[in-house]
């Protein structure tokens, strides 16, 4: 037995997928603007809801990112996630020579998988009977594809492809997976991070518990009715420092350490003791103090529960009268489910590359409960140089990221 240093991994690539913006340039300019991308649904049927809003991307053309399938032949959410994944790849740098001949890892994250495609399968079968499916539907419907499909993109053999189903936790847990593999040695670079599309299943079982909103989603304030499902996809190249710097890529970021754990407290609601243990493992991971993270980009959901369970351990272990800014860009682009934390990652990113704090949009007055500065309405400009991002799901998932400014080096 012998000592390994493990390898500091960077971020070289982002590709983001969003209802405010498809491509990095367009996502930033949108969480900079503080964009609402909320709409009616139209991608099922609503005829019966009360009320029907979401985030929907409607301006999406697969043809124009994916070029070594058949997009018909691929379900939404794994469209989103092989153009997230292009977009990422060639903002790398890297040439298809030189990913199939790197040992690589495409980790994505997922709550519902190709639900869009089994709602269309359920409703056939119950209308006309099962003869009536369409076998290309069928054949899209498996949730390995998500990873699987982007391997096929770039004709990687030399591949470990995952796909993660720890619901809104997933992109983090993607993100986390590669970071381990690439500190370990095992691989030398990984495309991780999320994806899902707006489905009639995760919409209606969100809103028969009570939690979709009416009309927008306000995290952390006090009159906040709940969540807006939306969609899209979120896929960062992580590699490691020495890859980067051998090959002169740009390096956006560094990921400085990472947390999980899985309570399996409750169904649905979040445990705080949980949710504050799991933000202390990652900056213990990180070697840093809670002082050193300039700001926290909250799971945020807008529900009841959420917002004050997940404040209430910001508290507790950044104290209640030191801790960062905490904002949520679901305010702006609704709870993507899979892709939320790997979005919001590149959120984080780009916060860093940039020089602001993304706001929380559509707030009127903070739950005195929640007590946190969540940036109100508009983006303000800064320097910060560590930030954390949340990732809490169903079943008491939660996963935490923390991203730093890249220094040669660390203190």
């Amino acid at each position: 037995m012998h000592d390994v240093t493990p390898h500091r991994v960077v971020i070289t690539g982002m590709g983001a997928v969003s209802s405010i913006g498809i491509g990095t340039s367009s996502f930033l300019a949108g969480l900079r603007a503080g964009t609402s991308a909320v709409r009616r649904i139209s991608a099922f049927d609503t005829t019966g809801f009360d009320y029907a809003m979401g985030c929907e991307i409607v301006d999406f053309a697969p043809e124009g990112w994916i070029r070594n399938s058949a997009p018909q032949n691929l379900g939404r959410a794994s469209q989103f996630s092989v153009a997230a994944a292009r977009m990422a790849v060639e903002d790398a740098g890297f040439t298809p020579e030189e990913l199939q001949a790197l040992r690589c890892l495409t980790a994505v994250g997922t709550t519902d998988g190709e639900s869009r495609d089994l709602d269309q399968l359920v409703e056939t079968e119950l209308r006309l009977g099962p003869e009536a499916m369409e076998p290309v539907v069928a054949e899209r419907v498996p949730a390995g594809r998500l990873s699987a499909a982007v391997a096929h993109e770039f004709g990687l053999s030399n591949v470990e492809a995952v796909t993660l189903p720890t619901a809104c936790a997933a992109g983090n847990y993607a993100i986390g997976y590669g970071y381990d593999a690439i500190r370990a040695g095992d691989v030398d670079f990984a495309l991780c991070g999320g994806a899902d599309a707006l489905c009639r299943k995760t919409f209606t079982g969100f809103y028969r518990i009570g939690t979709i909103a009416p009309e927008r989603c306000q995290p952390f304030d006090r009159n906040r009715k709940g969540i807006l499902t939306g969609e899209g996809s979120g896929i960062l190249v992580l590699e490691s420092l020495e890859s980067a710097l051998a090959r002169g890529a740009r390096i956006y970021a560094e990921v400085l350490g990472f947390g999980l754990n899985c309570d399996a407290h409750h169904p649905v609601a979040p445990n705080e003791d949980s949710v504050a243990k799991c933000m202390q493992l990652a900056l213990d991971d990180a070697g840093i103090a809670p002082g050193d993270v300039d700001f926290i980009s909250a799971h945020g959901t807008g529900t009841k529960a959420n917002d004050v369970t997940e404040a209430s351990a910001v508290r507790r272990v950044f104290g209640a009268d030191t801790a960062p800014p905490t904002i949520s860009i679901k305010s702006m682009i609704g709870h993507s489910m899979g892709a939320a934390s790997a979005l919001a990652s590149i959120g984080c990113v780009l916060a860093i590359t940039e020089g602001f704090i993304p706001p929380t949009i559509n707030h009127v007055e903070t739950d005195p409960e929640c007590g946190l500065d969540c940036v109100p309405n508009h983006a303000v400009e800064a320097r910060p140089r560590v930030v954390q991002n949340n990732g809490l799901a169903f079943g008491g998932n939660n996963a935490v990221v923390i991203y730093g400014k890249y220094e040669e080096a660390r203190p």
